[in-house]
């Protein structure tokens, strides 16, 4: 009887879900690396995002919540170029002994202040001013779905790393979302082609998207440098307008995490038609119009197109 009882008790244990494999502890430094993390690792890890929808990563403020999730971590994932400025600090104060993983390894990282169409002399001081927040590099390549791709293969690698016995699943779900990347970058260079090449300059709250406009062939002139917590002056706003009229802009947009108070401004100044909300450095929730980063390029590309001319 209790060698019956014993192999029912042992079996019970092996059944067990305290026995079941635990899911992988991953934190994602904002909601766009979060989406990546999402979809790489499914139901195999368990994710905390520290900067979440809707939120600044420049002007985060970390609680101690996020310390506590970073200490317990097996993976931690980071843009990298120093946009997360925040985070280590964070880290050194939580005592994390995971290896952060910077994501933007084997991207082309374009200069900061460097254009692929113009000399913009009208933000050019501006942005240099800014360098000392995210150093020699533009750190938003995630603006490009060629660059997200990297991303993902990074993510992969980091969780097979940490989860040899789900590297196969982790491959299987990097390849699926690789190439809904690629098809999504076809589809938005469709759409890109569809602007008339006169109105391809346009204004945006923060220099974010010059990644898209190599991509997509479009100027975009940023009313702030690289971070959002720049506040550019009145000569720098002056030289701003100028340039929109010297290029002829065809519209302005405002960013989901600035406010919109200097677009309006330049837009009164310069009769430029405001063309909507484009996203940046976050994510929407679950109700906006970009709760995942395909949502967010998909949006932005439509939204440029619909108020310049294109399709």
């Amino acid at each position: 009887m209790l060698r019956i009882l014993s192999a029912a008790l042992i079996a019970t244990t092996l059944l067990s879900p305290a026995s079941a494999q635990e899911p992988l502890k991953v934190v994602a430094s904002f909601s766009i690396i979060g989406d990546f993390a999402r979809q790489v690792g499914g139901d195999r890890i368990a994710l905390d995002v520290l900067v979440g929808s809707d939120s600044d990563s420049h002007a985060f403020e970390p609680r101690p919540q996020d310390a506590a999730s970073l200490a317990k971590a097996d993976v931690i994932l980071a843009n990298g170029a120093n946009l997360e400025a925040f985070l280590p600090r964070l880290i050194e104060t939580s005592g994390a002994k995971a290896q952060v993983i910077e994501l933007v390894k084997g991207v082309e990282l374009m200069e900061a202040g460097e254009d692929e169409h113009h000399d913009h002399s009208g933000h050019d001081d501006n942005v240099k001013n800014n360098e000392h927040d995210h150093g020699e590099f533009d750190p938003h390549a995630f603006q490009s779905p060629t660059n997200a791709v990297i991303y993902v293969a990074n993510i992969a690698d980091a969780f097979c790393a940490a989860d040899a016995a789900g590297c196969q699943t982790y491959r299987a779900n990097a390849d699926r979302y690789s190439a809904m990347l690629r098809d999504l970058d076809t589809e938005l260079k469709t759409i890109a082609t569809s602007i008339p090449a006169e109105k391809r300059t346009i204004i945006t709250s923060h220099d974010a998207f010059r990644y898209f406009g190599r991509a997509y062939d479009i100027d975009f002139l940023a009313a702030e440098g690289l971070t959002t917590e720049a506040e550019p002056s009145a000569a720098d706003i002056a030289k701003l307008i100028d340039q929109a009229r010297h290029d002829k802009a065809s519209a302005i947009f405002v960013e989901n995490i600035s406010n919109p108070r200097l677009v309006e401004q330049i837009a009164a100044e310069t009769g430029l038609k405001l063309g909507g909300s484009l996203y940046s450095d976050a994510l929407t929730g679950p109700d906006g119009a970009a709760p995942t980063y395909v949502d967010m390029m998909r949006h932005n590309m439509r939204t440029i197109a619909g108020a310049i001319g294109g399709s």
